[in-house]
């Protein structure tokens, strides 16, 4: 695991990213706009596993989004070996959180957060969260272990 903190992270997927010669700015370093295609890859990695765009269209709902907020940790280079994680770290009735964290070589390079909600397709106005994500995303809270505080 890269991460040193093994806290619970729902839903978490894992994806290796590619560096790519077109994602280099000027200074050798890649560009702050390629990290927002990297959080839509997470995204996508996540929906491809946890919850299907196309069974998504089909009930007449898509997911958008509300905002991103990106800290730079440390720059990454063309060479460097990039591993991005992304999960589901708050679902409320309308809005989803997602978190990601993005490693360059072993060491955390970025920090993530994005929020958004489902819009009904016809009318883009937002809807409560499906039944079966918050089930599925309660399903996975429930493997934490209880803590008294």
């Amino acid at each position: 695991m890269l991460a040193t903190n093994k806290q619970h992270r729902p839903l978490e997927v894992v994806l290796e990213i590619p560096v790519r010669t077109y994602d280099i700015d000027f200074a050798g370093i890649v560009s702050n706009i390629v990290y927002i295609r990297w959080l839509e890859d997470l995204r996508l990695k996540f929906l491809d596993e946890h919850w299907q765009i196309d069974q998504q269209i089909e009930q007449g709902y898509v997911p958008i989004l509300a905002g991103t907020e990106i800290e730079y940790k440390r720059p990454i280079k063309l060479i460097d070996k990039v591993i991005g994680r992304l999960w589901l770290s708050s679902l409320g009735r309308l809005k989803w959180i997602v978190q990601a964290e993005i490693f360059s070589n072993n060491e955390l390079a970025a920090l993530a957060t994005q929020k958004g909600a489902f819009v009904n397709l016809q009318n883009n106005r937002p809807i409560p969260i499906p039944e079966e994500l918050h089930k599925k995303y309660l399903d996975s809270q429930q493997i934490l272990p209880i803590h008294n505080s």
